[in-house]
């Protein structure tokens, strides 16, 4: 009775357009209901202890240190980088933008502010080139999906939490398999616009160029280099490195001479809105998830999935199945608080790694920014090159199909994941 009262509430909350934060916490509070629980007891002190972990405290640090570090008007930096690196290459300003991203993904951890940076500037500059406005938009899109899983990441501190991972192992775990992603896609530009007869944006200028235009670009890629080095040494925790990163992005910004009291207000304003949504997200998540507990339901899923799944490898490719669509369903943070503790134990007594779980949750979840009806980041770059969504998606297929090759790569070639983190001591 509970479980059905807790998904159809959650159904038609979010069939009518209730923001997601408080179409959990109301779904948590008629599950609470239906058990019969003190809910006005229950409710503020399962979301407190949800939020009572010291590596969540990383989530407010990394979007505030995004945040300085966009408005330090770096975006264009990493852009000409990109450029003096595979600019040369057929199809230079595909390339450009994937590059961008990889690069860019070391800055925000969002795939969504990656679309809006890099696609509010490559999109028109690749149509004005030629390229046309559905292969534009379907490049930012899906080159957009490695910024959450290259580190450092927001999507990869909260699944951390939830899955019980180091932090520093889900960053490690998530650079072999973001790397390969972006080098898969470029992959596909360079045949499609080898087909196109898309041409390179530049010549090739030499290293002499590329060494300036890292210089230039210095200040941006410096930053993910502090965190990951700091969190993969273990000199600090991500907690640690989320201050250090958002410390170093003011003085930055105060150097260059892109940031004032008024500006930092303004970030720092920002910053607190967006933590807060994310940190309601979790703590009503946590109710939620506490309450799906009392009632047995990871239990009663363990024991159905366990009659269907023969073998880690059946297991494995279930996992996929249901965080594909999830992602494709629902927003990212909900797909992952509402599935990971369901299926966890289940990952686990299959024998499955709970870090490779952790890396395959991600990248199914982001697949789903580009999969509709979600697809957040595919609606975003549709309306920056103002086209129809489902045009776009057409033309983002055959990156879909590689980004879905590098995800069974993942799933079936699990030390090809693990190699890192284990190498650093991580895992």
């Amino acid at each position: 009775m509970t479980l059905a009262v807790i998904a159809v509430t959650f159904v038609v909350l979010m069939a009518i357009g209730v923001p997601i934060a408080f179409a959990i916490a109301m779904t948590a509070f008629s599950g609470l209901l239906a058990a019969g629980m003190p809910n006005l007891v229950v409710l503020p002190q399962r979301m407190f202890t949800g939020l009572d972990s010291f590596p969540i405290m990383a989530i407010p640090f990394f979007i505030a240190a995004g945040y300085v570090m966009n408005e330090c008007d770096l975006t264009d930096k990493i852009v000409e980088f990109s450029k003096s690196l595979v600019g040369h290459i057929t199809g230079g300003l595909a390339h450009v933008n994937i590059a961008a991203s990889m690069f860019f993904a070391g800055l925000s951890g969002s795939a969504v502010a990656d679309t809006a940076a890099i696609g509010g500037m490559l999109i028109p500059a690749m149509v004005k080139q030629g390229y046309t406005r559905d292969f534009s938009a379907a490049v930012t899109a899906v080159s957009s999906v490695m910024a959450p899983i290259i580190p450092p990441s927001i999507p990869a501190v909260i699944l951390a939490v939830m899955t019980g991972v180091s932090v520093g192992a889900v960053f490690a775990a998530g650079v072999l398999p973001g790397i390969l992603i972006g080098l898969f896609q470029m992959a596909v530009a360079y045949v499609i616009s080898k087909r196109d007869g898309y041409r390179p944006n530049n010549r090739w200028e030499g290293w002499g160029n590329v060494f300036r235009q890292f210089i230039a670009a210095a200040p941006a890629l410096v930053m993910p280099l502090i965190i990951l080095g700091g969190v993969l040494g273990g000199v600090f925790t991500a907690t640690e490195a989320g201050a250090v990163a958002t410390i170093y992005g003011v003085v930055v910004g105060l150097i260059t001479r892109k940031l004032n009291a008024q500006k930092l207000w303004t970030v720092f304003v920002n910053s607190g809105i967006t933590s807060a949504v994310i940190l309601v997200v979790i703590g009503a998540a946590n109710v939620l998830n506490w309450v799906i507990a009392t009632q047995q339901v990871p239990a009663i899923v363990r024991t159905f999935l366990d009659s269907v799944v023969s073998s880690p490898w059946i297991g494995l490719l279930l996992l996929n199945i249901v965080f594909f669509i999830g992602g494709m369903l629902l927003e990212g943070i909900a797909a992952m608080t509402l599935l990971v503790p369901i299926l966890l134990p289940a990952a686990v007594a299959w024998g499955i790694d709970p870090l490779l779980f952790t890396v395959l949750v991600l990248i199914n979840l982001n697949i789903g920014l580009v999969t509709p009806p979600v697809a957040l980041c595919l609606y975003l770059a549709a309306d920056i090159a103002e086209r129809p969504a489902e045009k776009v998606f057409a033309a983002a297929l055959p990156f879909l199909v590689v980004m879905i090759l590098v995800l069974l790569i993942v799933t079936y070639v699990p030390d090809f994941t693990l190699f890192l983190p284990r190498l650093l001591g991580l895992a």
